[in-house]
């Protein structure tokens, strides 16, 4: 059966005018079609790969008590640790145990008027027993920011707008966050669901995979796998740009399923988003495409706003009821104050 999940190069952006009007076609095809490509060219050593991933294995061969320390029920932030069967998709338990951390930045301070989402800024937890932990992480969360800045550039070229489109709903504090995550094998799980079927809210995903399989996309009704090649990242549009191109892009339905019994799956998502006080733009798009743009996709379960920091934390609330309860109970007494 041949690969639906196309593998595009990066690096003929920079091979001529050809190749570049070449590849931003089909960047442009893969992320209508199917949502999902892999991404080769994108100047990501091996090197810098297995260091990142050494680094994931070695904080969850920690014992559990110093994974705990830094529980995510702790962080207002959303950050921390959270164990397998923690996190919800859908009202579901996902069957993965992971670390998020976002951007170190100080915390906003809170008064009347200032919106409830200016709580998701502030510092990341780390590992006191794992000190190499923080800067391995920081240094591959800058290696992908420069590459999801350059596809960002790329995929406004693709839709006919100027390269800088995006620019000022990103520029100087971007919100992305990224997760190093352990699926253990179904031996160890209370069912199969490593990461129910969801879209993703931000601009763009870059996922880094070990060498097991797991991750499935929907097309066409059918769940699709998206087996790792090595050396490649996955990369699929959210929500974000789903808005902004009015539907001509489309986020699209992924899931986890836990691996066999006795294999663990190792992974790394990162997730390119826009600045927590942005509102995201409708573009103008050529006639020709403005005809093709199917208006996002609406869910009355799942709403989407234009205003990122709504967002951002309507997905927190629900993913992590724990911290909602400790952190945020005022807005689940009155979710309409979420903005």
């Amino acid at each position: 059966m041949p690969r639906i999940v196309p593998v595009l190069d990066l690096s003929r952006l920079e091979q001529g005018a050809s190749e570049r009007r070449t590849f931003l076609a089909d960047l442009r095809s893969a992320s209508r079609d199917i949502g999902f490509f892999y991404l080769a060219g994108h100047g990501i050593s091996w090197a810098e790969i297995s260091e990142v991933l050494t680094a994931s294995r070695h904080f969850f061969a920690l014992p559990e008590a110093d994974k705990l320390a830094i529980e995510m029920v702790k962080s207002s932030q959303f950050r921390g640790y959270t164990r397998a069967g923690g996190e919800l998709t859908r009202g579901k338990q996902d069957w993965r145990e992971q670390l998020d951390i976002g951007v170190e930045r100080q915390t906003i301070a809170q008064g009347p008027g200032i919106p409830a989402w200016t709580r998701l800024q502030g510092p990341n937890q780390w590992p006191a027993a794992l000190p190499d932990l923080k800067p391995a992480l920081l240094a591959w969360q800058s290696k992908v920011t420069a590459v999801a800045i350059r596809l960002l550039k790329a995929f406004a070229l693709s839709l006919d707008q100027p390269e800088d489109a995006f620019d000022p709903i990103y520029r100087g504090e971007p919100n992305h966050r990224m997760k190093i995550v352990r699926y253990p094998g179904r031996d160890a799980t209370g069912g199969d669901q490593g990461v129910g079927a969801h879209k993703d809210g931000g601009f763009l995903t870059l996922l880094l995979q070990d060498d097991n399989k797991g991750l499935q996309v929907d097309y066409d009704g059918s769940w699709v796998d998206v087996d790792p090649i090595p050396g490649t990242l996955v990369v699929n549009i959210g929500e974000l740009l789903e808005l902004a191109s009015n539907g001509y892009l489309r986020a699209t339905v992924h899931r986890v399923v836990t691996p066999p019994a006795g294999v663990e799956r190792i992974s790394v998502p990162f997730f390119f988003s826009a600045r927590l006080d942005a509102t995201i733009p409708l573009l103008g798009l050529s006639e020709e495409l403005a005809a093709q743009a199917r208006g996002p996709a609406s869910d009355p379960d799942n709403p989407l706003f234009r205003d990122v920091g709504t967002n951002v934390l309507k997905s927190r609330l629900r993913s992590h009821p724990d911290v909602a309860r400790r952190h945020y109970a005022d807005l689940l007494e009155g979710e309409s104050r979420v903005g």
